[in-house]
């Protein structure tokens, strides 16, 4: 059997995305060819779902979403046929955890030393700071090479060991809610309001290509937003639009936005 990787990547418009399906795609084949098992890398939400909705086309197929723990961002999807059983499939996944004098390093701390060692993003899935320490997820390819060349974070000297998954400690998320009056659900007019800006910037923003929803690029600012919906912004971070708390006498919405700190 063979896949037509353009019939089913055409709707496709963001090019790194139409790259992970089509890899995606091709270890599809290698699956259905050779009655072997893989795993993609570590991909985002929008990303899993874009991949959900290839492989749902294909009763030969089945596949696990696996990220380490059950609310994982970032997760691998393993494809392996339908005949095989779910409880003999591999996930083949390790639980790196970082000691040292940690205290106020962030999430892009950790991150920079990672990438600095030459490793590509989808080859890490989440990564969890706590106060004391702080755990990376990833196959167990990348593993050793991460235990023995990542030695500091920032100037701080660090240790990197592997532990069991029951070791894993998941930190709370940190966030600033703020209540806004806004006149709408435009994605331009709810950034202004969880950052300050004017309409013109946050429109500005929107259309350079700086925005995501729910982990998807868009330009543009018209888009009209749900609650729950997760907006990334280059240059200042996330927001969830939590809620919606009423309307005004004007006829504005109470909007509840929680920054992701």
């Amino acid at each position: 059997m063979w896949i037509d990787r353009e019939f089913y990547t055409s709707h496709i418009d963001d090019g790194e995305k139409l790259s992970k399906m089509r890899r995606l795609i091709d270890k599809m084949q290698i699956v259905l060819d050779n009655h072997s098992i893989e795993a993609t890398d570590f991909l985002d939400p929008y990303e899993r779902y874009l991949g959900k909705s290839i492989l749902n086309r294909f009763d030969e197929i089945e596949y696990l979403e696996c990220g380490g723990y059950e609310d994982a961002e970032r997760k691998i999807i393993v494809i392996y046929q339908s005949y095989m059983r779910k409880e003999d499939i591999p996930i083949r996944l390790s639980l790196l955890k970082i000691d040292g004098d940690l205290d106020n390093m962030s999430h892009r701390d950790y991150l920079g030393a990672i990438l600095n060692l030459g490793i590509e993003r989808n080859k890490v899935g989440d990564i969890l700071v706590n106060s004391d320490c702080g755990f990376v997820i990833v196959k167990d390819s990348m593993a050793d090479f991460i235990k023995y060349n990542l030695k500091k974070i920032g100037k701080k000297n660090i240790h990197v060991n592997s532990v069991g998954w029951g070791d894993i400690v998941i930190p709370e998320t940190q966030y600033r809610e703020i209540k806004e009056f806004i006149s709408s659900l435009r994605l331009d007019t709810v950034i202004s309001a969880a950052y300050n800006l004017s309409r013109k910037d946050s429109m500005d923003i929107v259309k350079s290509g700086d925005v995501k929803v729910n982990w998807n690029w868009t330009d543009k600012p018209s888009l009209e937003l749900e609650v729950g919906d997760t907006i990334s912004v280059r240059g200042y971070g996330r927001f969830i639009l939590y809620d919606i708390e009423g309307m005004s006498k004007k006829g504005k919405l109470r909007c509840i936005i929680r920054i992701l700190m």
